[in-house]
């Protein structure tokens, strides 16, 4: 697979991928003990996964394999969205940083759709 990139750091939609999970670490340190456990934990899990499938992706080292792993960080994405929506609606996230965290995953989700256009068409023009 030739990249225009030579790292999965070089990608924009990892670096803000990244610093959106670090933002939910934040954001779930307020959640209830209880919660520990739960939510917390599957919001974080999915906040990481994002990132590091897209460096997963990257290091199997084809076209195909990466795109799999782009659709992969795309679904956790959604689940994201979930976890983040379920923990507004339970009183865990002021409505402020919910508007803000949903707004950064709505633009990742984006760039990961436009990245695995990218690669398809790439892939198309090169066959």
């Amino acid at each position: 697979m030739k990249n225009s990139f030579k790292s999965y750091r070089d990608l924009e939609v990892w670096r803000k991928a990244m610093r959106l999970a670090k933002e939910i670490y934040r954001a779930t340190l307020g959640f209830p003990t209880e919660e520990k456990f739960g939510l917390a934990n599957q919001i974080r899990r999915a906040a990481v996964s994002v990132p590091s499938n897209l460096a997963e992706g990257h290091a199997r080292g084809s076209s195909a394999e990466f795109s799999r792993f782009i659709l992969i960080s795309m679904g956790s994405v959604a689940e994201l969205e979930t976890q983040i929506l379920l923990s507004a609606d339970l009183g865990y996230l002021a409505d402020e940083v919910t508007s803000q965290l949903l707004d950064e995953l709505d633009h990742i989700g984006k760039m990961l759709r436009g990245l695995s256009k990218a690669i398809a068409l790439r892939e198309q023009h090169q066959r």
